[in-house]
């Protein structure tokens, strides 16, 4: 991959990526302050502006990183990286328990409906006359679906803090919930020992081919 390429590749990735975390958290935000919790309202996280939503690190450094190298290596690899978690007190919402499984399901939910949308973007590419708008189109189309798609699941993985770990934990019983909770400072260690030793890839991959097969159905792409 020469220096055009690494740079095409980057551009075509880069408004997908923003509008996937900050809509993801955005979403926890809104309906946290739904089901009554002000925190991520007051302090200005419920936000379409990606910069309030944005962690150099994982938002940036590590997502590009990771695009690069499997670019160079010419494999698809797993896209992964992190936003700035939206604030959220359990406490103040009005039913802790059942309105945190809706507050962690916001995030991933918001992701399909962008990897819908973009699936709708890539339709609309695919059928209508060629222009000179047509090829970009369809590339940052088939990324905006890579992302949401790769977010949304990874996303709902039962490890805590991940969303996914959020609804399992809202949904045992209050002694099994309180000890799983237990866990979730070993959640990010198993993360990235999932990422590393490719586990990550081997349970995801089957789900994001049966979703990249269901969108395609719907929309006949």
């Amino acid at each position: 991959m020469d220096l055009n390429q690494l740079v095409q590749t980057v551009a075509i990735y880069a408004l997908p990526v923003l509008f996937a975390i900050t809509l993801h958290e955005a979403a926890h935000g809104y309906v946290a302050r739904h089901f009554g919790d002000m925190t991520a309202y007051a302090q200005g996280r419920i936000s379409l502006n990606p910069a309030r939503h944005i962690d150099l690190v994982g938002t940036i450094i590590v997502p590009v990183a990771i695009l690069v190298l499997t670019k160079l290596a010419g494999g698809a690899g797993m896209l992964f990286g992190w936003a700035k978690p939206v604030p959220v007190n359990y406490s103040a919402l009005r039913r802790p328990r059942q309105h945190m499984m809706w507050v962690a399901a916001a995030g991933p939910a918001a992701n399909l409906a962008m990897a819908l949308a973009w699936a709708a973007v890539l339709k609309s590419a695919d059928v209508l006359p060629v222009n000179y708008f047509t090829s970009p189109a369809l590339l940052m189309a088939r990324a905006g679906i890579e992302v949401n798609v790769i977010l949304m699941l990874l996303n709902l993985l039962p490890i805590l803090p991940l969303d996914g770990g959020r609804i399992v934990a809202s949904l045992l019983p209050r002694g099994l919930a309180w000890r799983y909770a237990k866990l979730e400072p070993w959640g990010f260690p198993i993360l990235l020992l999932l990422l590393f030793s490719s586990a990550l890839g081997v349970i995801l991959a089957p789900l994001i081919s049966f979703s990249y097969r269901v969108i395609g159905t719907v929309f006949q792409i």
